[in-house]
C-alpha cells in the first residue's frame, strides 16, 4: 500500500519534505509516484494527486468535500434551452486522451498554469487503458472536439476531475449526458473533490471529510459497474 486510510490519518498543518515543511493540511502523502497502481490505490480511499510546482507531488483528501448529489441537480432555463437545441454528438471515451490534452489548456479565472502536466496526462491516459479512468466527448457538426470531461471511476462512484470547451455550453452538456450515463447505471452522486460557482450552481454541495469517506465506502461496497467493457 502507498496510502494511510484518510480516515484514520492525522492531517498535520505542516507536512515535512527533506529540510523544509510544506503547508499542506489536506496532504496525504507527498512524492508518491504517479502510476495506474498509486492512482488506482487513492482514488478508491477518497484521495487524488494535486500538482504544484516545486513541490514533491501531493496527494490529497481535503477536509471538505465538493460532491453534486444527482437528486440536486438544478439545470438552469437557459442551458435547458440550449440542451434542446443543440445538435452536438456526444460519446463516452471515444477520445480520453485528446480531452485531458484541453483540458490541460483551458484557462481558468484566477488560476495560472495547470496542474495537469504531460506526466498527469500519460498516467491518465494507461489508466483510461486499463479501465479505470473515462471520458465524455462533445463533437460539433463537421466532427471537431468542442467539449467533454473526463474522471476516474472510484470502484462505482466517479470523481470528476476536469472539464473543457471551445463551444457554448460544450462542457455542462457533457457532464449533463454523464450524469444520465451515470444515473442509468444506478449511481446517485458524483465527486467533484473542490467547489467551484459553476458547479455550485448547478446544485453541488459540501461535505466533510468524514461523510465523503462514508459515502465512498457505501458505495464501491456495491461495486457498481458504471462503463461496462464494450
Amino acid at each position: 500500500m502507498h496510502f494511510p486510510d484518510p480516515g484514520e490519518h492525522d492531517f498535520p498543518d505542516w507536512v515535512p519534505f527533506g529540510d523544509y515543511l510544506y503547508y499542506g493540511p489536506d496532504v496525504v502523502a507527498l512524492g508518491v509516484e504517479l502510476s495506474v497502481a498509486t492512482l488506482s490505490e487513492a482514488y478508491a480511499k477518497g484521495i487524488f494527486p494535486w500538482h504544484m510546482d516545486g513541490v514533491p507531488l501531493p496527494w490529497c483528501c481535503p477536509s471538505r468535500r465538493a460532491i453534486l448529489d444527482f437528486a440536486d441537480l438544478h439545470i438552469p432555463a437557459s442551458l435547458a434551452r440550449a440542451r434542446r437545441r443543440s445538435s452536438l454528438r456526444f460519446t463516452i471515451d471515444e477520445d480520453f486522451r485528446h480531452v485531458m490534452e484541453e483540458c490541460a489548456l483551458a484557462r481558468r479565472p484566477g488560476q495560472k498554469g495547470t496542474w495537469i502536466t504531460p506526466a498527469f496526462i500519460e498516467r491518465y491516459t494507461e489508466l483510461h487503458q486499463a479501465g479505470g479512468a473515462h471520458s465524455v466527448e462533445a463533437w460539433d457538426e463537421s466532427g471537431n472536439l468542442v467539449g467533454g470531461v473526463y474522471g476516474v471511476d472510484a470502484g462505482g462512484v466517479f470523481c470528476g476531475e476536469s472539464m473543457f470547451f471551445t463551444r457554448p455550453n460544450a462542457s455542462k452538456l457533457s457532464l449533463l449526458f454523464l450524469i444520465d450515463h451515470l444515473r442509468s447505471r444506478g449511481s446517485t452522486w458524483l465527486d467533484i473533490q473542490v467547489i467551484t460557482p459553476h458547479m455550485k450552481a448547478l446544485g453541488a454541495k459540501e461535505i466533510t471529510r468524514r461523510e465523503f469517506l462514508a459515502r465512498l465506502k457505501h458505495d464501491t461496497a456495491a461495486a457498481r459497474e458504471l462503463f461496462p467493457a464494450k
